[in-house]
């Protein structure tokens, strides 16, 4: 009897990140957003993409690679006085049903567009991260700055799995350098930083009873009607951090309560999300939910630091000028939360850049515009080679 190998065969990136040198257009990078975007990698289930990124990096000699799980290291050694940290997550939130891949080529309002699961986020800025590891560092291409590359697994899920959290735990080393570039969404434009987030549980109490005497109880979920109300009279506020405006948000995104339809609940939970600018601790934020929701049991369940702008370090600053001169388009504050925070906790100024629309981000409908693809790899390109 012969055993049958079910592993599927490892999708070849190498022809394709080859082939996405700069040209005038961004239909050379399009085969290798598509095939990446092809291999699905919802969260949790990288390990098919993160082979085929490893053996793309291991075929460039002039890369060191070191795989950790699911996340992909590559570093370039030339000695430089400044390294330079990019990191890219491999996995996406779930397909929709029906499933939102492969991806298909549209032409759309923007001119060509690539649809499908993680057109958007963050896949194309893995494809610009890829297809510049295999080639900036060769024999007359190599960059101005020493560069890591970092790709990494479950970004969209509990902060306690994200593939780069693990690293900085276990190997903080690999996250070392002077400034770092997240490849999030950012409309081929820098955004700068990232709000803070904070995740808590407000509850209410009453008394069971049966929905025919409903009198002889008390009602959890009518005595929650005050907390959506102290929510729909919110408002937000904008807050200048270091020169960027930073729109903060609180809403209610869950709330749960009852155990039957004809048993008045003694329970109710309202699951609320503040986004504070990253001016504000998490403490800080976490005092001023407790503040707004007094008399009520608060229980924090989630929470991260933002992260300030972290334009003012000489290299930050003069990325964002080569950015400016190439795309015409000055640096905004990032609203969501992103993994660069995680590199300001750190010490490393960090930005969020790359193709995508992050209004389409988790979108049954996302998509990219080809040529954003080309306008962020020869940015990068330009600026890491000294040419900006």
């Amino acid at each position: 009897m012969t055993s049958t190998d079910l592993t599927p065969p490892v999708v070849d990136l190498w022809p394709l990140a080859e082939a996405a040198r700069p040209g005038e257009a961004g239909e050379d990078l399009v085969a290798l957003l598509a095939a990446i975007c092809d291999v699905e990698s919802v969260s949790g289930d990288e390990s098919a993409l993160a082979d085929a990124v490893e053996v793309l990096l291991r075929a460039q000699p002039h890369l060191e690679v070191l795989r950790d799980g699911n996340a992909v290291v590559a570093r370039t050694h030339l000695g430089r006085d400044q390294r330079v940290v990019f990191a890219g997550h491999l996995d996406t939130v779930p397909l929709t049903t029906p499933p939102n891949l492969p991806t298909r080529l549209v032409e759309g309002e923007s001119g060509l567009e690539l649809w499908g699961r993680g057109t958007v986020d963050m896949k194309p800025g893995v494809a610009v991260m890829l297809a510049l590891a295999a080639e900036l560092g060769r024999p007359g291409v190599e960059p101005a700055h020493d560069v890591t590359w970092i790709f990494y697994d479950q970004e969209e899920v509990e902060a306690v799995r994200n593939g780069l959290g693990r690293l900085a735990r276990h190997h903080p080393e690999l996250l070392a350098g002077d400034f770092a570039i997240v490849g999030e969404p950012s409309d081929a434009g820098i955004e700068g930083g990232c709000n803070g987030t904070i995740r808590v549980e407000v509850s209410t109490r009453g008394v069971t009873a049966h929905s025919a005497r409903a009198w002889v109880g008390v009602n959890a979920i009518h005595l929650a009607a005050p907390i959506l109300g102290r929510l729909a009279a919110y408002q937000p506020r904008e807050v200048a951090v270091d020169g960027l405006v930073y729109r903060e948000s609180l809403g209610a995104v869950g709330i749960r309560g009852g155990v039957a339809t004809n048993v008045i609940p003694d329970s109710c939970v309202v699951t609320v999300n503040y986004r504070f600018a990253p001016s504000l601790s998490p403490a800080a934020a976490e005092n001023h939910l407790r503040d707004l929701f007094d008399g009520y049991d608060v229980v924090v369940t989630d929470v991260a630091r933002g992260a300030r702008p972290g334009l003012d370090a000489p290299i930050a600053a003069a990325f964002t000028a080569a950015v400016e001169a190439a795309t015409g388009v000055s640096p905004r504050p990032k609203y969501g939360w992103t993994d660069v925070a995680r590199f300001a906790e750190l010490g490393i100024p960090a930005v969020n850049f790359g193709p995508g629309d992050p209004l389409l981000a988790h979108k049954d409908d996302e998509h990219v515009p080809v040529a954003q693809l080309a306008r962020c790899r020869d940015a990068l390109r330009a600026w890491l080679l000294g040419r900006s």
